[in-house]
């Protein structure tokens, strides 16, 4: 018999000098000593880990996955609406364009026999993650656990906090390079500080958003114009207006997701794009008025407008405070104009007279709330003691309690 010290294999020379040994050893099975037996295990470990280092097997992708058990079992995309819901969501998910969501995996896994892990491409996560960069400790456990986001860890079988976090992440689909930790985040509500906060309160936005995925249509690029504004603008007027600009904005594909902000963030709201193309306007609702409810909302329709184009990008805005972005500008612009023209503003009664009877009055006549020609005034005066009741104090969250 050849003898070899064992030691890590190297080189490939010494791989197959290892791999011969273990070959003469089986051959002599099942007649081994008890010393020969722990050579074969010992030789056999050391080839095994040579071989993962040097030929590793990539992990399965979860669509090849898919499209493998049809092709094995015979199936049609249209066996596959059980699974997924609908024809056309059958369509989009095989050709990668709409990522699975935890039913739809266990759905598979049970239905079709597929491991979970693989659908859910844990390998790949665990691949594309650097771990250096990302402390899950930092994130609001505590907070996401009372809003009842996660679980406890006794709940998950006393699973590491951390754990739950990174689970909580991923099964909002944020396990490929788009990220909630890898996408690029800007806005003056993002500071050092507050980073995996908003992180995690995106995750819950996008969770949300692909949750109701199944009540919107198709978004089509060109669906937002003036003209369309100027329809949500007209709906402020209304006593329930707030809903009925959210049906209308959610009507021409445009998610809208209501998520309180988490504390020690200053968020009114945030406009993206999810991986598979549709836009999402995010409300906290941190302030209860109507002013600040229909600027926050035809803000973020702005950025939807001109500056979301792709799924890369996350604009997280605190519109408390001024900003010194160009986006922030213009969208700051498009809300500001679309409710009160800029040829109208300065010679109105309502700016020169300020009063309750010129703000009804400049209101009726621009067909708007009351309440968002009394905020700018407050907010361009910097008196936030004026006009108080007509601001619309309580006036929005009651329209979406139900969400």
């Amino acid at each position: 018999m050849i003898t070899i010290t064992a030691r890590v294999i190297k080189t490939e020379q010494q791989y197959f000098e290892y791999f011969d040994i273990v070959q003469e050893l089986i051959n002599k099975l099942p007649d081994l000593d008890a010393e020969e037996s722990e050579r074969l295990e010992l030789f056999s470990v050391l080839i095994e880990n040579y071989e993962l280092q040097k030929y590793p097997v990539e992990p399965p992708d979860p669509i090849d996955a898919i499209l493998f058990r049809m092709a094995e079992k015979g199936l049609r995309q249209a066996d596959l609406v059980q699974y997924f819901g609908t024809r056309s969501r059958v369509s989009e998910i095989l050709a990668r364009k709409r990522p699975l969501t935890v039913p739809m995996i266990k759905a598979l896994a049970i239905g079709l026999g597929i491991s979970a892990e693989v659908l859910v491409g844990l390998e790949q996560i665990e691949s594309k993650v650097d771990k250096s960069i990302i402390d899950w400790s930092k994130f609001p456990i505590k907070e996401m656990i009372t809003r009842g986001w996660i679980k406890t860890a006794t709940e998950k079988t006393k699973q590491a906090a951390e754990d739950i976090v990174r689970e909580f992440i991923s099964s909002a689909g944020l396990q490929s390079e788009n990220a909630a930790f890898r996408r690029t985040l800007s806005g003056d509500a993002l500071t050092q500080t507050t980073t995996y906060t908003l992180h995690a309160w995106l995750a819950r936005v996008i969770q949300r958003s692909r949750e109701d995925s199944g009540k919107i249509t198709k978004y089509r690029v060109g669906s937002i114009d003036e003209g369309f504004i100027n329809q949500i603008v007209r709906l402020s007027a209304s006593d329930a207006g707030p809903r009925k600009a959210v049906d209308l904005i959610r009507s021409i594909g445009i998610s809208v997701v209501i998520e309180p902000q988490l504390k020690g963030t200053m968020l009114d709201g945030a406009a993206l794009m999810d991986t598979d193309g549709v836009p999402i306007i995010a409300l906290t609702l941190r302030n209860d008025r109507l002013d600040n409810f229909w600027f926050t909302l035809v803000h973020e329709l702005a950025h939807i407008w001109k500056h979301i184009k792709t799924p890369d990008e996350v604009i997280l805005d605190d519109l408390e405070h001024s900003s010194d972005d160009k986006r922030e500008a213009e969208a700051n612009r498009i809300a500001r104009d679309s409710f009160i023209p800029r040829s109208l503003w300065k010679s109105s009664d309502a700016y020169m007279n300020p009063s309750r009877e010129n703000i009804i009055a400049f209101a009726r006549e621009l067909r708007i709330h009351p309440a968002i020609i009394a905020g700018r005034l407050r907010k361009e005066t910097g008196n936030y003691n004026q006009f108080t009741d007509l601001v619309g104090h309580g006036e929005v969250r009651k329209h979406f309690e139900i969400e």
